[in-house]
């Protein structure tokens, strides 16, 4: 069985609009970036919703629990955004044990050439194979377990409490 790949957006799928200056969503990159970091790993993605993490409601946290529940798949990738992704991170520990959950996300846009979204996004390939069954955040090369982790946004990285 394959690693499913939920895309729910964050900076990890925005783009940019050079005339308003905005960052906004039209489509998910995952595909280009799978390509691009030439992924041989069994990969079935799907789009859940495409939205910046801080205006996720509980009712969009439910429907990717109940997406996770529901899924064949226990090995499974979740795109999200970094200010909300601890949040997401723990309500879906509370509820699924049975499956290996790596959430990740990127601090830059990919469309900006310089994201670390690419790099994130392999580290969670790896970690999702690796790991046992529980629910991590993975970024920057790291994984944290769903409840020992916060986002530091003075430094702007994820650490373990």
């Amino acid at each position: 069985m394959g690693i499913l790949i939920l895309v729910t957006g964050g900076t990890f799928d925005k783009e940019y609009n050079e005339l308003t200056g905005e960052l906004f969503f039209k489509d998910t990159h995952l595909q280009e970036m799978l390509k691009l970091g030439r992924n041989l790993a069994p990969v079935k993605s799907h789009t859940l919703m495409m939205a910046d993490s801080l205006q996720l409601t509980e009712a969009d946290r439910q429907t990717i629990v109940d997406y996770c529940k529901a899924a064949e798949e226990t090995a499974i990738i979740i795109t999200h955004g970094t200010d909300t992704m601890v949040e997401t991170a723990k309500k879906l520990a509370e509820q699924i044990t049975h499956k290996t959950i790596v959430l990740t996300g990127a601090m830059i846009p990919y469309k900006f050439g310089s994201s670390d979204g690419l790099f994130n996004l392999g580290s969670a390939l790896a970690f999702v194979q690796t790991l046992p069954k529980g629910v991590y955040v993975a970024m920057n090369g790291c994984y944290f377990e769903a409840n020992n982790v916060r986002k530091n946004k003075q430094d702007g990285i994820f650490e373990a409490l």
